[in-house]
């Protein structure tokens, strides 16, 4: 009883957490270690929620949620749920609330990987027909479309993708700035992060915290390239570059690739702070974020593990 108390604790500090987090804007100061934090939050709050649920129903076996589901298979296949006096209603729906919960969860994120998987499949196909090489751009694939787009299909097989209205639009250094947000996506692999967030909103799509956070984290992703490709170019000429875009029209990015389409409240907050950086997060709190992340992910699978 007293490890689902402090299971489903976990979960509702860490679903008030999330909240007030959305409402941070120090995370604009470092947004590798707020994508941290922001997992460690996901990752926690969904095994504290179930695990609370399991717990409380498995307690009778008094082994730990790990091993109580297995005593509990046991049990089930042998005809009976467990100990006589543990057959109560409220056990009995707490487990199949657990259960489905952390199913949904499961199947949800499997799903939306494969479904992101099959769509970025298919762009590489439809790339190979459509797509070209052009030497002022080496190892960029270019389609022939009027209108500005830049975006990057990541996988084994990454591609970078930019139009032919990109190209016009932007000079040499804009254009460098943003193949350069580009490549970092796909190095440091912002489609990862982002996938459970997505798949969190697909299982939940009335959650206002949910597309918050999803909101939020997808943001902090794009800030974090933007880091990542000043270091290659001048942040003004990023800046200029994603004006051009907003004011443009840039054309929606396709299905499971990461492209420049924002919302102009995200365009301008990454504008702002590529044209007026505040101060660096002290590196002292930085290290503190990124291990108090750690624990957090951490305490979750501990406390199924811990006997009852």
């Amino acid at each position: 009883m007293i490890t689902a108390a402090v299971l489903a604790t976990l979960a509702l500090v860490c679903a008030v957490g999330a909240w007030r987090f959305t409402r941070a804007r120090w995370t604009y100061r470092a947004p590798h270690v707020a994508i941290v934090l922001w997992q460690a939050l996901g990752v926690t709050w969904g095994l504290a929620g179930t695990g609370a649920l399991l717990s409380y129903a498995l307690e009778p076996y008094g082994q730990g949620v790990l091993h109580g589901l297995g005593s509990f298979a046991v049990s089930a296949l042998n005809g009976g749920y467990g100990p006589a006096d543990s057959f109560t209603l409220p056990r009995i729906l707490a487990l199949i609330a657990g259960l489905t919960a952390l199913t949904i969860l499961v199947v949800v994120l499997f799903s939306a990987g494969a479904q992101t998987l099959r769509a970025r499949r298919r762009h590489r196909t439809l790339l190979a027909l459509v797509a070209r090489e052009d030497p002022e751009v080496p190892g960029v694939r270019v389609v022939d479309h009027p209108g500005p787009a830049a975006y990057c299909v990541p996988g084994l097989r990454s591609e970078v993708v930019v139009s032919e209205g990109t190209l016009k639009l932007l000079s040499p250094a804009e254009l460098t700035a943003v193949l350069a947000h580009e490549s970092a996506h796909v190095r440091e692999r912002h489609d990862l992060v982002l996938l459970p967030f997505a798949a969190l909103r697909r299982a939940l799509p009335w959650s206002q915290v949910v597309g918050r956070v999803q909101s939020e984290v997808s943001l902090l992703v794009e800030m974090a390239a933007d880091d990542v490709a000043r270091r290659y170019c001048s942040p003004r000429r990023l800046a200029t570059a994603l004006l051009r875009f907003g004011t443009a029209g840039a054309a929606p990015t396709p299905q499971g690739a990461l492209g420049v389409s924002e919302t102009t409240g995200a365009v301008m907050a990454r504008v702002e702070r590529l044209v007026s950086p505040g101060p660096d997060l002290p590196r002292r709190v930085r290290y503190a974020i990124v291990a108090f992340s750690v624990t957090l992910t951490a305490s979750a699978p501990l406390l199924w593990l811990i006997p009852h």
